[in-house]
């Protein structure tokens, strides 16, 4: 009988050793690993941010310099959490900023984007981010697959004026692939969106000398 019991407590004792061991070694490697892991996330975030916004226009850690949207104002722009403005600086002036939105009604759900825009309301750039999109068919709307996104660069509320901003199919200014005019119809109009919403706020965004 004591033997069954000193077996069994050198058996408790060696799984302790090892759990403790694994844990430590586990944590050692975390920690060991998570700056590498943070190091590249930040660094493929501002990638991805910097490819709506002009080469050379500003000079500023792009993750550092935002604003944080309320929950209310996110929802303004599509988003279903609080989402950021990330600002571009140049010498301390403000040069663009890139700004978080989602189009909830694409063909196949959301399509999420960055959006460009220049303190003087044009159109920096477009990038879908996430999508859904049927391949081949609704997905030229992404960068990686055509130029589609380009034509929005320049762009701004008066040009073309609001009730030109939509697909050519519908009377607006913007091409789409025939066959295909569900995804850019999205796009277009959260685009707009965000537009609209830096007009309105361009104090907030800019600064009060924009």
């Amino acid at each position: 009988m004591k033997s069954m019991v000193a077996n069994g407590v050198r058996g408790a004792l060696t799984l302790l050793v090892f759990t403790t061991l694994f844990t430590a070694l586990m944590a050692g490697t975390y920690a060991a690993t998570k700056s590498i892991v943070d190091k590249n996330t930040a660094d493929a975030e501002r990638a991805l941010i910097a490819q709506v916004l002009p080469a050379g226009s500003y000079d500023n850690n792009l993750l550092a310099d935002k604003l944080t949207l309320s929950l209310a104002d996110a929802r303004t722009l599509g988003n279903d959490e609080p989402s950021s403005i990330y600002l571009a600086k140049h010498a301390g002036k403000e040069t663009g900023a890139v700004v978080e939105t989602t189009a909830p009604d694409g063909y196949a759900g959301r399509i999420k984007l960055l959006v460009g825009i220049a303190p003087d309301g044009r159109v920096l750039g477009v990038r879908v981010v996430q999508h859904k999109e049927t391949p081949g068919l609704g997905d030229y709307i992404d960068a990686a697959k055509s130029n589609w996104s380009e034509q929005f660069t320049g762009k701004s509320l008066g040009n073309p004026k609001l009730d030109g901003w939509k697909v050519k199919k519908d009377g607006g200014a913007f091409d789409s692939n025939a066959g295909a005019t569900i995804s850019p119809r999205a796009v277009v109009k959260a685009v707009s969106k965000v537009l609209v919403y830096v007009s309105a706020h361009k104090a907030q965004v800019f600064g009060e000398a924009a």
